[in-house]
């Protein structure tokens, strides 16, 4: 009897996704809530499992094709697992051991991430020229770049009369993710009159501490004590001083918020995506740095939920992880503001009439002045460089 597998509600206004990913071939034999499908909404991207135990005996949609809520995108015939399971689409291949299992070439079924296909394509490789070591047998771009960078070069074109024969475009669909990720900036930069305002935080004190501490914190919460917790107390802290920070406007109204949801920006394979900390405010360093850990993780694996990414009251991204100096982050609607960290960079600075080397860091923040004004914006990371350059006062009050 076939079995249909429908896409299901995957949260309130979300009407259509957009098929990512087969993971499994025609054919193949799966096991009940095992992953079948990629599917992106416009919000995050999820697996989709098997409904019952059995065969794969028809895939109805194609990766990239948008579908509503509730379309049928594949149909299953359930049954017990045999003795020995072959997929379909692997060759038959003789073998002195009859218990052994049929070997399977693992390129046809390789996930390819669209960093890494992009990187494909600018290389002139396929996948299957290309070994894949992501989480459950992704190809990354850094797949690729590692696969070009120990490929010897190829002749010298100079002198060879090389044409431009070679020379050749793609052309991908953007994902949901990234489509309303766009659209999301868009209506940032045409709703809102946005400004940005810069400072720069000696870290000093927070390494030290870290390096006193580190060892101990880990070994008490098993996780390591990261420098985004200390940046969230710091953001929660200031903004409880200027609560305009923390509200939304709604219509010709201001919402003033008195609980505090802080978005996160993670960057995955397939999108920036900003994972909420709910009730920030009564967590201590150990549990936001778990917190950020396990959104981020599963952020990364695609098994975040959408419900997790909604509903921030402020957010913090932090472009120092790739090496930003320096930059003017875009709000996140209908949020008021967000907090952009940078590389943390050893530079001369002066102190008491002295120049002297510390690790340095420029934060910015950029606002929405229709309900932010400049003192406000300025006194908050102000706040926010006191708080973190003056970390054990946090701790004791955490």
């Amino acid at each position: 009897m076939a079995v249909e597998l429908k896409v299901p509600s995957a949260g309130e206004s979300i009407t259509e996704v957009q098929i990512g990913e087969w993971l499994k071939a025609e054919g193949d034999y799966v096991e009940r809530d095992e992953a079948l499908v990629e599917i992106e909404t416009d919000k995050a991207s999820m697996e989709l499992p098997a409904p019952v135990s059995g065969f794969l005996t028809r895939r109805l949609k194609q990766v990239g094709e948008v579908v509503p809520v509730g379309a049928v995108i594949a149909l299953l015939e359930e049954a017990a697992r045999p003795a020995a399971v072959v997929p379909a689409h692997a060759p038959a291949v003789a073998s002195k051991a009859k218990s052994a299992p049929v070997p399977v070439p693992v390129a046809a079924e390789t996930r390819v991430m669209p960093a890494a296909r992009r990187a494909l394509a600018e290389a002139g490789l396929s996948a299957s020229a290309v070994a894949a070591t992501g989480p459950g047998g992704r190809l990354l771009k850094e797949d690729v770049q590692r696969h070009v960078a120990a490929s010897p070069p190829g002749p010298s074109l100079e002198g060879s009369g090389a044409t431009d024969g070679d020379r050749h475009e793609e052309t991908v669909p953007m994902t949901m993710l990234r489509r309303r990720i766009a659209q999301c900036l868009v209506e940032a930069q045409q709703t809102m009159a946005m400004l940005t305002t810069f400072n720069e935080v000696d870290m000093s004190a927070v390494l030290r501490l870290r390096q006193e501490r580190g060892e101990e914190f880990q070994k008490r919460y098993e996780v390591k004590l990261g420098l985004m917790s200390f940046f969230v107390k710091a953001a929660i802290d200031a903004l409880k001083r200027f609560p305009a920070v923390n509200a939304e406007i709604r219509g010709t109204d201001v919402v003033y918020k008195n609980y505090y949801d802080i978005g996160v920006a993670v960057s995955t394979d397939h999108g920036l995506v900003v994972p909420v900390l709910r009730g920030a405010e009564r967590l201590g360093f150990a549990e936001i740095e778990q917190a950020i850990g396990d959104l981020a993780g599963r952020a990364r694996d695609r098994k975040i939920t959408v419900a997790e990414l909604q509903g921030g009251t402020f957010t913090i991204t932090n472009g120092g992880v790739f090496g930003s100096l320096l930059a003017t982050p875009i709000i996140n609607p209908p949020q008021s503001a967000i907090l952009g960290l940078h590389t943390l960079q050893e530079r001369p600075v002066a102190r008491e009439g002295q120049v002297v080397i510390r690790p340095m860091m420029y934060i910015a923040l950029t606002y929405d002045h229709r309900s932010i004004d400049g003192r406000e914006s300025v006194g908050f990371l102000k706040r926010i460089k006191e708080c973190v350059e003056e970390p054990a006062r946090m701790l004791l009050e955490a």
